[in-house]
Formats: C-alpha cells, sequence, structure tokens
C-alpha cells in the first residue's frame, strides 16, 4: 500500500460511516477569521494570502454579510501539452478554490457605514456600530 492509497482511504472510508461530499477535487478551505468588538464597531480580518481584493466578493443583505471567492486554474496551454502527453494525475486538488462564509450580524450594525479593505493578504470589514433603540414604555389608558 503506498501513500496515495492510504490518502483515498483517509477520505473514503466507508467502514466508519465517514463521508466527506465536499471533498471532490477541489480545495475545501475556509479562511480563518477574527472578529472584534469595540465600543464603536466590529471588526472583521479574514487571512486571504494569494488572494486580492478583485478575486473576494463581498455583500450584506437582511444583516447576513457574505464573503465568498472563487477561483478556477488557468492552464497554460502551450507548457501543459507536451507534459500532458507524458504525464498522469494521480490526484489533482488545485484545480479550483471555493469558499463562501456567512456571519448574522448583531442588531446594532450600521450597514450604510461599513467598509473593507485587504492589505497584505488580509481582508479587514470594519462594522460601526449604532445605537439600539431602547424599549419604549407603552402607557395603558382605562377605557
Amino acid at each position: 500500500m503506498n501513500e496515495l492509497s492510504l490518502f483515498n482511504r483517509l477520505f473514503n472510508n466507508e467502514d466508519f460511516g465517514l463521508s466527506f461530499p465536499a471533498f471532490d477535487g477541489r480545495a475545501c478551505v475556509t479562511p480563518n477569521v477574527d472578529v472584534k468588538q469595540t465600543k464603536d464597531a466590529y471588526v472583521l480580518d479574514m487571512d486571504l494570502p494569494g488572494k486580492t481584493e478583485n478575486d473576494v466578493d463581498i455583500s450584506l443583505k437582511e444583516d447576513v454579510l457574505t464573503i465568498s471567492s472563487h477561483e478556477e486554474e488557468v492552464k497554460n496551454a502551450k507548457a501543459d501539452d507536451k507534459e500532458e502527453e507524458n504525464s498522469e494525475w494521480l490526484i489533482r486538488e488545485r484545480h479550483s478554490y471555493n469558499f463562501t462564509r456567512r456571519f448574522t450580524l448583531p442588531q446594532d450594525v450600521n450597514a450604510e457605514e461599513v467598509q473593507a479593505t485587504f492589505k497584505n493578504g488580509v481582508l479587514t470589514i470594519v462594522m460601526p456600530r449604532k445605537p439600539v433603540a431602547e424599549p419604549k414604555k407603552i402607557a395603558i389608558k382605562v377605557a
């Protein structure tokens, strides 16, 4: 048994009821995220090494922040043609990279003021806080 067959048994072991449906040859990576709270804002930092601001999509809808990226491998046809004739892939997992992360935001996030920056492979999203309306006491009138 070689190392590759051990690797495949690890991820396809039906004897133990293990199943990895997302493992289909594509990268299954979830970027690391840190979120901190200050008195004025929530700050989310996401590690995205090798990515640029053009590789990432960010949306905010109904208090749900969605961060996603999709990248397909770009082949250099001239360089790969000669190699392809004399080679065979045993495992090829680097052909695409996808992720989606969703965060339900607290009610005190000011959605109109959310800003994102990208520097040195780290995406930073600053979500300013707004005052939350205090519960209003309603007087009961006698009818």
